[in-house]
């Protein structure tokens, strides 16, 4: 599909998991009735709580939330990208931070496994460790739509820039981000990475972000936004939750990279 419409659907994520689901299906359908094809969810959007309650939280794939997002993807017809949640293997202790894409029909064809684990200690007491109770993921995953090929990213992967290298070299045209910056580190470098991942790739960029409160007693950032090829911002939220969208258009990103072909003139390996 040439043209359609790209949706990042900003929550405020809380530790009821049947409350968080609900709301992201109300906002799934907001963002359908407003002609989006395609929907994405921010990270964690399900549950979040004390890294403690990871396990406890934790779930299978297949299981009740990527059930419901399969459920709901058939039910508006998009193609959704179900954030992250906590998916629990059997035999492993710590959950990994899965997003998931579903077809228009529900059915998954592919779930990405976050890389990049967020063990930090900034300024302002926000120590976060999220190896803690989080294992990472080890495969780069691209998946091929009808709307073109989705690269799969989360939140503190977008510090990793060889990540969207390989994905661009294998074929991704449109990079999902679904993330829970925190305010600090959205303030000085959200929106930067964001644009610099769309302009170094030559990809449109979809990141949604979380907007309340983080289980560490910590601000979310907020400021969902879309990139074009060009590296400009086509929508962006502010704070609390939002629905934003923005054309797609797969021949502009053609000519892109027709016009100013980077991607074809590199010299040094990924």
């Amino acid at each position: 599909m040439e043209h359609f419409v790209a949706a990042a659907v900003q929550m405020a994520s809380g530790p009821d998991r049947a409350a968080n689901v609900t709301r992201a299906a109300a906002l799934v359908r907001e963002a359908a009735a407003r002609g989006a094809s395609l929907v994405v969810l921010p990270e964690v959007f399900a549950w979040r709580g004390s890294r403690v309650e990871d396990e406890t939280h934790a779930e299978p794939l297949p299981g009740p939330t990527s059930e419901a997002m399969g459920a709901l993807a058939r039910e508006t017809g998009v193609y959704l990208c179900a954030g992250s949640f906590l998916e629990t293997v059997a035999g492993e202790r710590r959950a990994y931070n899965t997003s998931c894409v579903f077809d228009p029909t529900g059915r998954l064809l592919a779930h990405y496994r976050k890389v990049h684990l967020f063990d930090v200690d900034l300024a302002g007491g926000i120590s976060v460790r999220e190896s803690d109770s989080r294992a990472p993921g080890t495969e780069v995953v691209t998946v091929a739509t009808e709307l073109g090929t989705l690269g799969l990213s989360i939140c503190y992967d977008l510090r990793f820039p060889e990540l969207y290298r390989t994905l661009a070299t294998r074929g991704a045209e449109i990079l999902l981000v679904p993330s829970a910056f925190t305010f600090l580190t959205g303030t000085a470098h959200y929106e930067i990475l964001c644009r610099a991942r769309a302009i170094e790739n030559q990809c449109y960029v979809i990141a949604p972000d979380q907007a309340g409160t983080s289980p560490h007693g910590f601000a979310d950032y907020g400021e969902s936004m879309i990139i074009d090829p060009w590296g400009r911002v086509l929508a962006r939220a502010g704070e609390g939750e939002a629905v934003i969208t923005a054309a797609v258009d797969r021949g502009y990103l053609a000519r892109v990279r027709r016009d100013l072909p980077s991607l074809a003139n590199r010299r040094l390996p990924c």
